[in-house]
Parts: C-alpha cells; structure tokens; sequence
C-alpha cells in the first residue's frame, strides 16, 4: 500500500473506532499486494482498480470485527479472494479460522496469502460446502461468514448445520435487506435462527448504506424473525 491506501484505510479504521496496529496494517498491505499481482493474471474479484478493492471489499471485510469475539472459531465458506475472513483473521487474531472455497485456482492464492502472511490457525480447504450433506464439523463453528454467495435464503440455510450452538452468522446485506429477511422466514424457523442484530454503515464515497445482520441460534426461539 502507497501512503494515500494506507490513509484511507487508517481514516476507515478511525471512524468505525477499531484499534488497529502497524503490524497489522502491513499485513493488510502484503494481502492487498499479494491480492493485486495475482489479479493481473486471474480474475480474483472483478475490479482492476486497488483503492476500489480498498474501498468496496477490504473496508467492508473489517467492519465485523467490531461485533466478533475474541477467541472461536470461524468458518468462510466461499471465500473466493478471502474477503472477509483474511481481513477478519488479520483484525482478530486469536480467532481459528477454516475458509472453504471450490475454485482450485483462488485455493492456490488463498494458500500463498497464508504462507506470506505467515498467520496461525487459520487453514483453506477446497471443496463445496454442499458435499458430504454441508456438515463440516460435529461441533460447528463459533461465527460463519459468507460474502456474495447467495441470496439470504440460501446462505443461510448452507450455513446453519455448520452453526455451533450460541453461535452466529454474518451476512452482508444492501439496501433491500428487509425484503431478503422476510424471504428467509421459513430457514430461519427450520434452524431455529433469529436476527440479532442489523447495524448499518456507509463505505467511503458511498450513497447508499449497507447493513451488517447477525443471526443467532436458539433452542427456544422457533418463531419467524422479526425485521
């Protein structure tokens, strides 16, 4: 990062009030260039530009970590370019953190930001979450991010069998999230889901706010969520 990136990211950090270290601002900065150089060879996420991977995925990654735990564990699942669990990984560190993507050549750039970065726990498979029945792990994970990789509905219906108990899932939603909440009633009360939070922000230079859900299990809550 040039020190206009390493600005706006720092302003970011600022205005949403999380603590973040030197070290971890490099960190974010080797991931960006690592992220950069293979872009020019594959299409990682769709942007050429680096202030607009800045501003639309690498801000936008950060923000849930305001509302993580410190410690768990935290599954990605689709984690194409690792937007959000290697900004996650990097802002909260002593999270375990298993990111799951299919495309064996993103698996490739994940691995090789991995070893750069040099960061514990934290491990990439490939495969599709929908084999083997979509169940991971026994016990589930702690927190479950999924960015971009289907509508709601379906998101989260993927991520709950993987959903330890008391555990969360974090979704990214826009301006129409009312309407996707509604259409995931009937998930929600088969997974014994419910809504706990909706915080909405704004990304630098943006109109339109975004929202961050978070959904929680309950074992006695089975009614639809409310909006």
């Amino acid at each position: 990062m040039d020190r206009e990136e390493k600005n706006i990211l720092q302003s970011w950090a600022r205005e949403i009030k999380i603590e973040m270290s030197a070290a971890q601002i490099d960190l974010l900065s080797l991931y960006l260039d690592e992220l950069c150089a293979w872009n020019t060879r594959m299409n990682l996420t769709g942007m050429t530009s680096r202030k607009t991977i800045i501003k639309e995925l690498l801000l936008d990654s950060i923000f849930p970590a305001l509302f993580l735990p410190e410690k768990g564990s935290l599954l990605d699942i689709g984690s194409g370019a690792g937007f959000p669990a290697i900004p996650i990984k990097i802002c909260c560190p002593d999270l375990k953190v298993l990111l799951i993507e299919s495309n064996s050549k993103k698996v490739s750039f994940l691995k090789q930001v991995i070893r750069l970065t040099r960061l514990p726990e934290i491990e990439v498979i490939q495969r599709r979450i929908e084999e083997d029945g979509g169940m991971l792990h026994s016990g589930g994970y702690n927190i479950i991010t999924a960015r971009a990789l289907a509508p709601l509905p379906k998101t989260l219906a993927l991520c709950a069998p993987n959903l330890a108990p008391g555990g969360r899932i974090i979704s990214f939603q826009g301006s129409g999230f009312k309407n996707a909440i509604k259409e995931s009633a009937d998930i929600c009360k088969k997974h014994r889901l419910f809504l706990s939070k909706s915080i909405p922000y704004k990304l630098p230079e943006k109109r339109s706010s975004r929202y961050l859900l978070v959904f929680k299990t309950s074992i006695e809550r089975i009614s639809t969520i409310k909006c």
